[in-house]
């Protein structure tokens, strides 16, 4: 299916969602669940957003905190402190940085410092959050999640996985604009992997066009899950790319316009031959 002709806004940059984009995952964190501690230094972060851009990157999503399951929070000051830094030197090139924070304090000192796109796990769902993103006026990832990490292996309870997760996505949605943000502003993320089993994320991808009804360009973020290791047989998280990259794919022909990967280079190569396909169809 062709992906939507829509442009998100990234302050002097733009995106084309009308072709595929690979958001990279910079997670300048001591505790995520498949890289952490790996470039939570400023050098090493920059080092490793500048190969990703170079292996086809056009949003570099950093993130302070885990949201891994039972990832206990981080205090706003250390969030910025690991943050705000990275940005700010990323700032200097012409990449979109997106910033995976449920924090309002956080993303205004992220803009401030370069960052254009609001990453939230969480939905926008803490105090001041919904103000904060229509005053900054910039794009908002709403993702769907129940509870909190420490709790959401516990709310995995559906009727239709599907179904009730474009009900509750769409609920946050009329709720930020309401608040005042832009619809052109929106996108949307099923949030694979977060209060839901593994046979609910198969179901999900399956039926993945289903969440085109809203009318959201969509980010599709299962990188390294810990479904996509079950459906290999039980493989760990260094191990799942190439899972995660048909994952990925299979997101992208239901109408994924974004994808977030740790294996970059792999899911653009995998992007290309998607492009390379559809033009000779064209």
């Amino acid at each position: 299916m062709p992906l939507p002709k829509r442009v998100l806004q990234c302050g002097r940059l733009s995106l084309d969602l009308s072709q595929p984009h690979v958001m990279g995952i910079l997670n300048v964190t001591p505790d995520s669940f498949s890289d952490g501690g790996k470039h939570n230094a400023k050098d090493q972060a920059i080092a490793y957003a500048l190969q990703m851009m170079a292996d086809g990157a056009t949003v570099i999503d950093v993130g302070g905190e885990s949201t891994r399951p039972g990832a206990s929070e981080v205090e706003v000051d250390e969030e910025i402190r690991r943050v705000v830094p990275v940005v700010k030197e990323l700032s200097k090139h012409d990449v979109v940085i997106s910033i995976d924070t449920s924090q309002p304090e956080v993303m205004k000192a992220a803009v401030k410092a370069g960052a254009h796109i609001w990453n939230d796990v969480r939905a926008l769902t803490r105090p001041q959050a919904l103000e904060t993103a229509a005053e900054l006026n910039i794009p908002v990832i709403i993702m769907h999640m129940r509870g909190e990490p420490t709790t959401m292996n516990n709310l995995d309870q559906y009727g239709d996985v599907t179904m009730d997760v474009i009900k509750e996505l769409q609920q946050r949605v009329d709720d930020a604009i309401q608040a005042g943000v832009k619809p052109e502003n929106i996108m949307i993320d099923p949030g694979f992997g977060f209060a839901k089993k593994a046979q609910q994320n198969l179901k999900l991808l399956n039926e993945f066009y289903k969440l085109n009804d809203m009318g959201y360009p969509i980010l599709s973020a299962l990188s390294r899950k810990r479904f996509i290791g079950e459906a290999l047989g039980g493989v760990d998280a260094q191990n799942r790319a190439i899972g995660s990259v048909a994952a990925h794919l299979i997101s992208i022909q239901q109408g994924a316009s974004m994808v977030r990967a740790h294996d970059v280079k792999a899911m653009s190569d995998a992007i290309k031959v998607w492009n390379a396909m559809n033009n000779l169809a064209v």
